[in-house]
């Protein structure tokens, strides 16, 4: 066999990096991360169970309102978290909401053993790289759980919970209160307002 017959070199391939958190390179390893994340999400789109419908007061005029006036007020209540929720499943950023309540529930544990097993499943559930739920975490606060990891108390995740509660803050809040399903809100409460005059 000649030189010229000789089948030109592949192409370098890309290994693939088994520990990229921020998913900004385009290896195999994250290309199929990102597939498996697409087919979680869209699995996911189920209705909500019917015990938090029910459970969820239905706000009043002035508590909608409210929720404009700042984030704090929409996610101090209730009937607030639940709308808010809903539209973060249209914007398929459900865990956001969903790692903040597990965080919440989990700072008002006092039984360590409790401690220790709904750490464990919120870090596998919204932490793990592995998981489809993963919520977006910069790296320092990513090492930082991993370290407290070893001994998990209530307060684990406060740094993790702050991140997604700001992110939520910025990002998704604003889009909120110029959807359909805020103002179709505010109409509703201002419809009331007016057949009650």
């Amino acid at each position: 066999m000649s030189s010229h017959d000789a089948a030109p070199p592949a192409p370098p391939r890309r290994n693939p990096c088994c520990l990229c958190w921020c998913c900004c390179c385009s290896c195999s390893w994250n290309e199929e991360r990102r597939r498996a994340w697409r087919a979680s999400r869209e699995s996911r789109l189920q209705p909500l169970p019917s015990c938090e419908v029910c459970a969820t007061p239905t706000p009043t005029p002035e508590e909608v309102r409210s929720w404009a006036q700042s984030f704090d007020k929409l996610m101090h209540s209730p009937a607030g978290r639940s709308v808010f929720r809903e539209f973060l499943r249209t914007e398929y950023s459900e865990e956001n909401m969903l790692f903040w309540l597990a965080c919440e529930e989990l700072k008002a544990e006092a039984n360590q053993h409790v401690v220790d097993e709904k750490a464990r499943l919120i870090y596998e559930d919204y932490v793990s790289i592995l998981s489809p739920k993963e919520v977006s975490l910069d790296s320092r606060v990513r090492e930082g759980i991993n370290k407290k990891m070893q001994e998990p108390s209530a307060h684990t995740f406060d740094d993790a919970q702050l991140q997604i509660y700001t992110l939520m803050h910025r990002d998704s809040y604003p889009r909120f209160l110029s959807s359909p399903a805020y103002r179709a809100l505010l109409l509703q409460g201002a419809s009331q307002s007016s057949s009650e005059a």
